[in-house]
């Protein structure tokens, strides 16, 4: 693999800059592992949008629907779709020119990570934002 990832230092920074997180496939089921590092995540004041055409709502926060749906800048997009699924995102990602790309813990694309690092973007992969986030507090 050839991918590379910013450092824990540079990652606090990223998580300290931050104020608006788009989480990709968030599940309003609590059971669900993304509802749990979103949830942490908006515990810690971070504005969250929900981005799945599957639900309605999540965290008391309306869904919509792709990241084109999206008013405003995003910070950051934190992924929880399969591997596979991450050149798509990325694509809509690049489309909402939002700051940094971030795959969740055991997710990983190589042709994502290219498409949008030649495009100037950070990226983060096979990284859980909550974990990072307790990380550097």
């Amino acid at each position: 693999m050839t991918i590379e990832i910013p450092s824990r230092d540079e990652i606090g920074g990223i998580l300290k800059k931050a104020k608006r997180i788009a989480v990709v496939g968030l599940s309003n089921n609590p059971a669900k592992t993304s509802y749990q590092v979103t949830k942490v995540m908006q515990q810690a004041g971070y504005e969250i949008i929900p981005v799945n055409p599957t639900i309605d709502e999540a965290l008391g926060i309306k869904a919509v629907g792709s990241l084109r749906e999206i008013e405003g800048h995003v910070d950051i997009v934190n992924v929880f779709r399969r591997s596979e699924q991450l050149p798509e995102v990325a694509q809509e990602f690049a489309e909402i020119n939002a700051d940094v790309f971030w795959a969740q813990l055991g997710l990983v694309n190589e042709e994502a990570y290219h498409f949008l690092k030649n495009k100037g973007y950070t990226v983060i992969m096979d990284r859980c934002i909550k974990v990072e986030y307790a990380a550097t507090k």
